[in-house]
């Protein structure tokens, strides 16, 4: 498919949850889907995923990678890249990343504008955070999909802040 007309679905990978969106490509836009919760053992619900993946059958993938606000790798963000890589090897698409430096912290801001503060109350408040997260970054992909992270020199002194 050229690109301009391809269905994308978005990824912020955390160890207890992953947050999904889709995006159309054509139109520029991305929406929340789903979160998709991580086994007891810490690994991905592959099947869960693979069913998002059979349903919207997308061209690429993008995968959120957490930075420290310098731009240095975390522990995280080597945890998402593997996500990334294993994706590739499962489904066999395109695997894009995607800087996500404060992703989180801006869709909880967006969920407390839409709902107030009564969001954090909500029993998927969480879930929601995370599948916006998602959205949002497929949205900064969508916006310049050259702007891939490097994962350059290491902090693990950060390795969990990133949890979710």
């Amino acid at each position: 498919m050229t690109r301009g007309h391809r269905t994308l679905l978005g990824f912020d990978y955390g160890r207890r949850r992953i947050g999904v969106a889709v995006a159309q490509e054509l139109t520029g836009t991305a929406s929340p889907l789903a979160t998709v919760a991580t086994m007891q053992s810490g690994k991905p619900d592959w099947g869960a995923i693979e069913k998002l993946v059979q349903t919207w059958r997308p061209d690429a993938l993008v995968v959120g990678i957490p930075l420290n606000m310098d731009g240095t790798v975390q522990g995280m963000s080597r945890a998402a890249q593997r996500f990334a890589n294993q994706l590739h090897e499962r489904f066999r698409l395109p695997v894009h990343t995607a800087d996500e430096r404060l992703s989180s912290v801006e869709a909880k801001y967006r969920l407390r504008a839409a709902e107030g503060r009564s969001a954090e109350d909500r029993v998927d408040y969480r879930d929601q955070v995370n599948m916006v997260a998602a959205q949002l970054i497929l949205q900064t992909w969508l916006t310049d999909p050259h702007n891939e992270p490097s994962l350059r020199a290491t902090d693990d002194s950060a390795d969990d802040r990133h949890q979710d």
